[in-house]
């Protein structure tokens, strides 16, 4: 596929003063990058594109978002930053009637056919975080790949796998065509997770001292669990309800075509 080089990044909607944060445009790519502090938001926003999260070096984040095109017109994406407090959300935008607003994008209008070669425009997104920044990755056409977080991760997709690792969490993950892995080497507090799916598997490892209400679901596939399981009701080999240990937190697992593998990490 050929690649075309075109000057037509913008940085664009920056909401009030973004101090020590700054954003760049380049011929092929869009960059911004900024100081955030442990426990603060950042939100990448996408619709056509994969997004990668990687760890960062220090208290910088970092966000590349790189356009890709045979025939279309990179003109038809723009991006946008909006800051709320400490936490950044940036999104690419199809379509004028597009809008960004703090943690996500509306797209308003989108007539778009992806079939078509003449408009054709991804975006790829890599992501650098900060210790104990939270990340919300969600695009519609693309897999996500979070490798370097260290603390909560929301990621969602349509159209594309979910591969999560974190060494803090919690996680929740989402897609319809698509499989999801997910490592928590932590799972702070008692927030409830939530890991779902249509056409694909769900493996999820957790860290051994899970307490837990356990709901796990699928129509074509299995469903298997290295923690001993305190059944609720009618023993099912496509749905359960059950107890890991004393109960707490929920943890929903599901999906249509694929089976279920709830993990004991070490």
């Amino acid at each position: 596929m050929q690649r075309l080089i075109h000057a037509a990044v913008a940085a664009a909607f920056l909401a009030g003063p973004l101090a020590a944060q700054a954003t760049e445009s380049t011929d092929d790519n869009f960059k911004w990058s900024g100081k955030m502090p442990a426990g603060a938001w950042l939100t990448v926003a996408n619709l056509n594109g994969s997004i990668s999260v990687e760890q960062a070096s220090g208290d910088v984040a970092e966000v590349v978002g790189e356009k890709d095109w045979r025939r279309g017109d990179p003109k038809d994406v723009r991006f946008a930053v909006v800051k709320d407090g400490d936490n950044v959300t940036i999104c690419a935008l199809w379509g004028d009637e597009s809008t960004c607003s703090a943690r996500g994008a509306h797209y308003r209008g989108h007539d778009h056919d992806w079939n078509d070669d003449h408009g054709d425009v991804k975006v790829t997104f890599t992501i650098r975080l900060p210790k104990g920044v939270k990340v919300d990755a969600n695009t519609v056409n693309g897999s996500l790949d979070v490798s370097g977080a260290t603390s909560e991760v929301q990621a969602e997709t349509v159209n594309g796998k979910v591969d999560v690792a974190t060494g803090g969490g919690p996680v929740n993950a989402n897609t319809v065509n698509g499989s999801i892995h997910v490592t928590m080497a932590a799972i702070p507090g008692n927030d409830n997770l939530k890991f779902r799916t249509v056409n694909g598997s769900i493996y999820v490892t957790v860290p051994p001292s899970l307490q837990a209400d356990l709901e796990m679901s699928t129509v074509n596939g299995s469903l298997t669990s290295d923690f001993p399981l305190m059944l609720q009701g009618r023993m099912n080999p496509k749905h359960l309800e059950a107890k890991i240990g004393n109960g707490g937190r929920r943890v929903e697992m599901s999906t249509v075509n694929g089976s279920i593998e709830l993990r004991k990490g070490s």
